[in-house]
């Protein structure tokens, strides 16, 4: 864990992933009687990725499930950096972060449950859900007011927003 101070850590990410069931999804799994997965993501979120983009924040998602869905919404936002069928994500991260030229200092990652840990653990900031496990919420640098799927994203993508003073003026961007 970094010794600067939580805003100083947020002001200085230039990297945010996310997980996905759980995160940018209440974490159920629907399914239909052919077996075909479908999941709900929040416009909100949405959103908050995208403003992310805008502010010169590269946005990437690590994700141990494999969904078509996923890839769809995704390439909706304009995220170019999906990681599916991850097992390892710490390591998934770190070849992310050598692909892109970030460190982890430079790093967060949103997750929900352990499989998420050992990334979040390595980056500058962690975040979770208000819906995360305990285990998790306990040792998260940012525990959102939402849950996963339900706003929890926008929020956090908020926060290092006005960290870089920024969440202001994207915001008036709308009147």
């Amino acid at each position: 864990m970094s010794d600067r101070k939580l805003p100083e850590r947020a002001e200085a990410i230039r990297l945010a992933v996310f997980d996905v069931d759980g995160v940018l999804t209440d974490g159920r799994l629907i399914l239909d009687d052919r077996g075909v997965q479908t999941k709900a993501f929040h416009v909100r979120d949405g959103l908050g990725l995208k403003a992310l983009m805008q502010h010169d924040i590269e946005v990437a998602v690590i994700t141990a499930r494999q969904s078509s869905v996923v890839e769809h919404r995704m390439t909706e936002l304009g995220i170019r950096h999906l990681r599916q069928g991850v097992g390892d994500k710490r390591q998934a991260l770190l070849d992310l972060l050598a692909e892109l030229a970030v460190s982890a200092e430079q790093t967060s990652f949103m997750g929900d449950d352990l499989i998420d840990w050992p990334a979040m653990r390595l980056c500058g900031l962690s975040a979770a859900p208000a819906d995360a496990v305990a285990w998790i919420r306990h040792r998260a640098d940012i525990v959102t007011r939402a849950g996963g799927g339900l706003g929890a994203v926008r929020e956090f993508c908020e926060l290092l927003l006005a960290e870089r003073g920024a969440l202001l003026s994207w915001q008036e961007r709308f009147q």
